[in-house]
């Protein structure tokens, strides 16, 4: 199946690249940039210097089975009619069509300018929406901090641990890769070096998502970090009820069990203990635990992803495989690597 990826000179774009390059199904025949017109893919992502594949304007859209979206907030929705007229399925990475109402894009974003779509889009969280995916047509991917956010928490809510009136509080700690390729001054390395940065102390944006898939409200923190790849979720759940440590593995298993990127990692030995994004780095895997605090009713959850595979590139591919009927791996079988430097 042909393959395009439009915005494939950024960071998630390139991801984007590879995943299409290495996939068993799909062919990647166009990749866009209006900076790089006419370099090789090579030129921006220097890991792709084998591909024979240079960047064309994103004005000329060929005809593929795929149209993979890595443009900035607000781009696809103004060109979503030439992306649909180029693809039979578009798989859009931005926050264009992640959230169903329009009211919620008026809220958080400044509004949205094909409201009358939000309807026909797909969230692309497989371990959420997976049953939705078969044919979807136009296929919105997650946004990174809110997935794994998603992912530390579904489990509960799943097994009826949490009803949704309960008190949560997130902190994630995100990479500098989450700012893409342009992240600006704050993204620099002489910024970011040795942070642990609160970027967004209350209202983030992804807060929409959480709340929309999970059906909660939340206290919610997103930290900036020295570190390239990686989100870290560490949410604070207080249950109405009191819960055992049976129940929640009874709760993650029931879960995960069968899930083919969800790993548990919940207070075992080594090193790596809990989730850590290090651990999952390059790859389309999540790490999610948990751990107990009974005097203090308090259930600690951790979720560790890498923010441009499963936060986004990943995620999208695993989306578009099964909107095809393609084997749900396909292209993303790939573990991380240890040890690395910076994930």
């Amino acid at each position: 199946m042909r393959a395009a990826v439009v915005g494939g000179s950024g960071f998630t774009g390139g991801e984007l690249c590879r995943l299409v390059d290495g996939h068993p199904d799909f062919e990647l025949v166009q990749a866009t940039s209006r900076e790089y017109e006419n370099k090789t893919v090579g030129h921006a992502h220097p890991n792709l210097r084998h591909l024979d594949l240079r960047f064309s304007d994103p004005a000329d859209l060929e005809s593929v089975d795929v149209l993979f979206a890595a443009t900035p907030h607000g781009v696809s929705m103004q060109h979503i009619d030439a992306f649909q007229d180029a693809a039979d399925t578009v798989v859009d990475l931005s926050a264009d069509f992640r959230l169903p109402e329009a009211s919620a894009y008026d809220e958080y974003y400044d509004g949205h300018d094909r409201p009358e779509l939000l309807a026909d889009a797909e969230y692309a969280l497989p371990e959420l929406n997976r049953d939705n995916l078969p044919g979807a047509t136009l296929i919105a991917a997650g946004g990174c901090n809110a997935t794994a956010s998603i992912l530390g928490l579904l489990p509960l809510f799943e097994a009826d641990i949490l009803s949704g009136d309960e008190r949560v509080v997130i902190d994630v700690k995100v990479g500098s890769s989450e700012g893409g390729a342009s992240g600006g001054k704050a993204a620099s390395h002489a910024e970011r070096s040795g942070v642990v940065r609160p970027y967004a102390p209350t209202g983030h944006r992804h807060e929409a998502e959480i709340s929309e898939y999970l059906g909660i409200d939340v206290s919610f923190t997103v930290h900036a970090v020295d570190m390239i790849r990686g989100a870290s979720a560490t949410c604070h759940v207080f249950p109405d009820s009191p819960v055992s440590k049976g129940d929640l593995w009874g709760a993650y298993r029931g879960s995960y069990e069968d899930e083919p990127f969800v790993r548990l990692a919940s207070g075992g030995g080594g090193v790596y203990r809990y989730p850590e994004p290090k651990a999952v780095a390059g790859s389309n895997f999540a790490e999610v635990g948990f751990e107990l605090d009974a005097a203090n009713k308090r259930l600690v959850v951790f979720s560790a992803i890498d923010n441009m595979m499963k936060g986004s590139a990943g995620q999208a591919v695993h989306a578009a495989n099964i909107a095809y009927g393609l084997d749900e791996t396909a292209g993303l079988e790939h573990t991380g690597l240890h040890p690395v430097g910076a994930p």
